[in-house]
Parts: C-alpha cells; sequence; structure tokens
C-alpha cells in the first residue's frame, strides 16, 4: 500500500511539472513533432515568403509577418489581420504553432499579434527552423495551403501600448520602457534615417541577449537575471519597443509565458512612430 502511494505522489509530481512546462508557449523541435499529431492545430511559417519557398517545415503554411501591417509598419485594423489569418486557415480557436529562420524576431512577432487578437492558444518553436534542421526533422520546398475559416477577434486592448501611453509611462515608478534594438541603436551611434537616440528614459535590452548561442530562448533563470538587472519587475507595466516592434515580440513572449509577468504591452507604433512626431523627446 505504501509503495502505491509513493508512486501516485511521483505521478502526480509528474503530471504537474509536466502541466507547468506545457503553460509556457515554448516548445522543442521533438515536442512539436508530437504536438502536430494532435487535432485542430496548425503550423505557420512567419518567414518572408521568399525565404519560406526556399525551405520550410513540411506541412507549414506560410503567412509572411509583413502582410500584416500598414505603410507605417503598424498593424492593420483588427478585421483585416482577422480576415488575413481566416483566409489562410486559421482561427481563434485553434492550437497555432509559429516559427520563423531562427532569429525569433518574426515568430515574436506574430506570437504578440495572434496575443492581442485573442487566439486561445499560440506556441513558438524553439530555435525555428534551425533547431528543426538540427534535429534532422522534415523540411520541403513544397508550399502547404489550409482551408479557410473564420477567425474572430477578440482584442485584448492591455497588450498594446499607443504613443500616448509611453508619454505616460516616462520617468513614472509605475512603468518599464524597454528597447529591444542593439546597443548601438540606443545609443545613436548607428546610420539611419531616423532621430538618433532613444525614447527617454527606456532601458535597453538587446533582443539578442533573450537567445542562447543555438538561438534557442535562454532559461527562465537566465532571463530573470537579465530583466531583473535593467530594473524591470513584476509589479510595474513593462512596455517593450524597437525600431519597428518585430524584435519587440520576443521579449514579450519571455516576459509574459516564460516569467509570467501580467502587465506586458508591446509599443506598435515603435521608435518609428516616436520619432516622427518632432514634439516628442529623444534622448542619447
Amino acid at each position: 500500500m505504501k509503495k502505491i502511494r509513493i508512486s501516485f505522489i511521483y505521478t502526480l509530481l509528474f503530471v504537474l511539472t509536466l502541466g507547468f512546462v506545457q503553460a509556457q508557449d515554448v516548445i522543442s523541435a521533438k515536442e512539436l513533432q508530437s504536438y502536430l499529431k494532435q487535432d485542430n492545430t496548425i503550423l505557420v511559417s512567419a518567414q518572408k515568403e521568399v525565404e519560406y519557398n526556399k525551405i520550410h517545415i513540411t506541412g507549414a503554411i506560410n503567412i509572411d509577418h509583413n502582410l500584416l501591417y500598414d505603410d507605417m509598419t503598424m498593424l492593420l485594423p483588427s478585421t483585416q489581420v482577422a480576415q488575413i489569418f481566416g483566409v489562410n486557415g486559421i482561427s481563434q480557436n485553434m492550437k497555432i504553432v509559429l516559427y520563423d529562420e531562427g532569429s525569433s524576431k518574426y515568430s515574436g512577432r506574430m506570437y504578440w499579434i495572434l496575443d492581442y487578437m485573442g487566439a486561445n492558444d499560440v506556441k513558438i518553436l524553439d530555435g525555428g527552423l534551425k533547431a528543426w534542421k538540427a534535429a534532422r526533422k522534415p523540411v520541403t520546398r513544397n508550399a502547404s495551403t489550409a482551408k479557410a475559416v473564420t477567425f474572430t477577434p477578440r482584442i485584448n486592448k492591455s497588450y498594446v501600448a499607443t504613443m500616448a501611453t509611453v508619454q505616460t509611462a516616462i520617468d513614472n515608478p509605475n512603468y518599464v520602457i524597454i528597447d529591444a534594438r542593439t546597443p548601438e541603436e540606443f545609443n545613436g551611434k548607428n546610420e539611419t534615417t531616423l532621430r538618433l537616440g532613444h525614447i527617454p528614459s527606456a532601458v535597453n535590452i538587446n533582443y539578442e541577449t533573450m537567445l542562447n548561442a543555438k538561438g534557442e530562448l535562454k532559461t527562465k533563470e537566465e532571463l530573470t537575471a537579465i530583466f531583473t538587472k535593467a530594473g524591470v519587475t513584476k509589479e510595474k507595466t513593462a512596455i517593450v519597443y524597437c525600431k519597428t516592434s518585430v524584435r519587440a515580440g520576443i521579449e514579450y513572449l519571455a516576459l509574459k509565458s516564460v516569467l509570467g509577468y501580467t502587465k506586458v504591452m508591446v509599443y506598435d507604433g515603435a521608435f518609428t512612430e516616436w520619432q516622427a512626431q518632432a514634439s516628442n523627446k529623444v534622448s542619447m
């Protein structure tokens, strides 16, 4: 009887641990292979179409993330975004797995978009196509398509920061503004047609520091150390941006899914919108 109890306890601990892992939205290449066997699952490449046509994971459909923006690289109206998802076979109730070439920029951006749009279950392939190929999993050049469905958006406005939100957050102890660009961009030492520098009071956490040498997301402990050192704590509302907020997505994922921060926003207009308004100050 005692052995049965001990066995039950170990089984319960295993199930609870598994549930904790699955609660995070980052899955490995090995996990993806079994995940794709589940009903109502769709694999989405967020790569540019030209890259998708060169090589992609077998069975993946492609939605170039650039199709979801207007001329200012800001997200299109939710009805248009929903239509693009629906036409390509994605509904808000599907199990959606995203990947890109391995930078996590594009899959991270798409992750935030789908979260904002109210998708129920969104995952990211850790390490993207690079990790999939390293695991010797099947790839192809043959495009895949999915039957059109209806995507019904349920907008989460608390996940997006407007320019006005950012203006309120500057030097506000209840907020922390995170610039996900490189140190050169942050410090105004890069060549660009934009104004040089960053949003006042922002801290710099280069999105590349989220990933290890293999292009996979760093451990929870490593990510905690990175954000804590920069003063990003759970009681503050974190607003993440970069030049166009494509790179901001992977930091949104790290904070929200891996670390469990509940107050995380992406400034969709990003530095491009911010610096274009002359009345907005820029720091060096």
